[in-house]
């Protein structure tokens, strides 16, 4: 049953809002050289409860919306299939996401006695958008734009925790996370691109057609790594973040392919699995390049 659950919470697409935290107290130790541990480990568990929040919330949703019952699932796509095949009962996963909701507003609300109203802003905004996203938001073909917006917040919100400070570097080292975040999303909806469509939902994938989308694709990383040279040539980034550019080897072969099969489901996988390692690559190497720089200054 566990593993029921931990599949249905998408365990391994949580790795997103924890490179995100991480990007956050990575800003916070290169700019102030300081890590408030408790407050560190209460925004890692407010974070991951309202990300598995929205994922339970959206299973819940998608099958209830019979989508999930007429796409092809795979491993990276088509969502956990726990429901449609019985594993787990709508209402049980419905109650989960909204306790997880609770859960991480809990958590988000003593940040908001301790450090004012822009926590309670960000809160508002995720406590809304996560009720909302698997209806109101992906309905009107904004889910990339949440989940860019929703990257940025965390890394602003987990910066201003630690510091009580609003920085450009949190506000762009955020679009980076959030715009590498919404890449993975917008190459996941190829695949449900017609269940969605039969049940009236409208991703970016819909919108502009399949074909048309395989060079929206390109889009994405080209904003995270016009924010990267940005910041550095700016100063406000370090040097070293240039190391991000490590993952473009798996960021061609991704679009080269996507390009090729971008109609035919199997054929999308290795493409998917190839972008969400470079999503999670270069947001790996874009923090370790925060924390190598701090430990050369010092």
């Amino acid at each position: 049953m566990i593993s029921v659950w931990l599949r249905v919470i998408r365990v391994k697409f949580l790795l997103a809002s924890v490179i995100a935290v991480l990007l956050g107290l990575a800003i916070n130790w290169n700019q102030n050289h300081t890590i408030e541990l408790f407050d560190a480990f209460l925004t890692f568990a407010g974070v991951m409860a309202l990300h598995a929040s929205v994922d339970l919330l959206n299973d819940y949703w998608d099958y209830k919306r019979g989508i999930d019952t007429t796409t092809k699932r795979t491993k990276m796509s088509g969502g956990t299939g726990v429901l449609p095949e019985g594993l787990l009962k709508p209402s049980s996963v419905y109650r989960a996401g909204i306790g997880f909701l609770i859960l991480g507003s809990m958590i988000g609300f003593y940040f908001v006695f301790t450090d004012g109203i822009i926590i309670a802003a960000i809160l508002g905004f995720a406590i809304l958008s996560i009720y909302f996203y698997s209806t109101k938001i992906v309905d009107s073909g904004l889910a990339e734009f949440f989940v860019a917006v929703k990257g940025t917040m965390i890394v602003l919100g987990t910066f201003f925790i630690q510091s009580n400070q609003i920085i450009l570097e949190s506000i762009l080292g955020g679009i980076v996370i959030g715009v590498l975040s919404s890449l993975v999303l917008f190459i996941t909806s190829f695949p449900d691109h017609d269940a969605d469509k039969s049940k009236g939902r409208k991703t970016l994938v819909i919108a502009v057609g399949k074909k048309r989308a395989t060079s929206i694709f390109w889009v994405f990383p080209l904003i995270s790594y016009f924010v990267i040279f940005t910041g550095i040539f700016l100063g406000l980034f370090p040097i070293l973040s240039l190391i991000t550019i490590l993952g473009i080897p798996l960021l061609m072969k991704a679009g080269l392919d996507l390009r090729k099969n971008f109609d035919a489901v199997d054929e999308l996988i290795p493409s998917m699995s190839n972008t969400l390692k470079f999503s999670r690559i270069t947001g790996a190497l874009f923090v370790l390049s925060f924390l190598f720089d701090a430990l050369l200054i010092n």
